[in-house]
C-alpha cells in the first residue's frame, strides 16, 4: 500500500504531465482553474485537502456577478465517505430535471434576465406555450427555478452556483 502522505499526489502529477506535454507541443499550459497567475494552479483543491480528513473531500464554490446585476456566492462541501455512503438515488429527479435541451435553454435565459412567461414565450426555440409551461413546472418541482409572482421565474439564490458547477462538469 502506498503511503501518499510522503509523494506527490495524483492530481499533482497528472497536472506536471498536462504542463509537460503544452510545452513540448508547443501550446500555452491551459488553466482550467481560473486561479490568479502568481498563486498555485490548484489553489482550492490544496485549500481543501488542509481541511478535509483522509479520505477527502468534495467541494464547489463560486462567485458570479449576473448581467441583471445580482451577485451569488456559494460554497457546498462534503466528506467522501458522505457522498459515497448516500443514497445517490434521491438526487435523481433534481439531474433529470436539468436533462432536456429546451430546460437548459430556459434557465439560461432566466439567468440572463428574461424572467416572465411573455418574454420566454418570444425565444423561437422554446417552443409553444403548452412546452415552455410543462418545462418550467418541471424545473419548479425540481427546485431549479421558483415562482415570483404571475408568470415570473427566478432561479432560487442557491441554485445560481450549484446550476453553473453542474455546467462546467458537464463540459469535461
Amino acid at each position: 500500500m502506498r503511503d501518499d502522505s510522503s509523494e506527490e499526489s495524483l492530481a499533482e502529477r497528472l497536472a506536471r504531465l498536462e504542463e509537460r506535454v503544452a510545452r513540448l507541443e508547443g501550446a500555452p499550459p491551459a488553466d482550467t482553474t481560473g486561479a490568479p497567475a502568481e498563486s498555485g494552479a490548484l489553489w482550492a483543491l490544496e485549500g481543501l485537502k488542509d481541511r478535509a480528513p483522509a479520505p477527502g473531500a468534495v467541494l464547489f464554490t463560486g462567485a458570479v456577478d449576473l448581467p441583471t446585476g445580482e451577485h451569488y456566492e456559494w460554497q457546498e462541501g462534503r466528506t467522501a465517505e458522505d457522498l459515497l455512503t448516500a443514497d445517490w438515488t434521491q438526487g435523481a429527479a433534481v439531474l433529470a430535471a436539468l436533462a432536456h435541451p429546451v430546460r437548459l435553454l430556459l434557465l439560461r435565459e432566466i439567468l440572463l434576465g428574461t424572467r416572465t412567461t411573455a418574454e420566454l414565450g418570444e425565444h423561437e426555440q422554446l417552443g409553444t406555450s403548452g412546452q415552455l409551461y410543462h418545462h418550467l413546472r418541471q424545473l419548479v418541482a425540481a427546485g431549479w427555478l421558483r415562482a415570483e409572482g404571475r408568470g415570473e421565474y427566478a432561479v432560487p439564490a442557491g441554485r445560481v452556483v450549484p446550476l453553473l458547477a453542474l455546467l462546467l462538469a458537464a463540459r469535461r
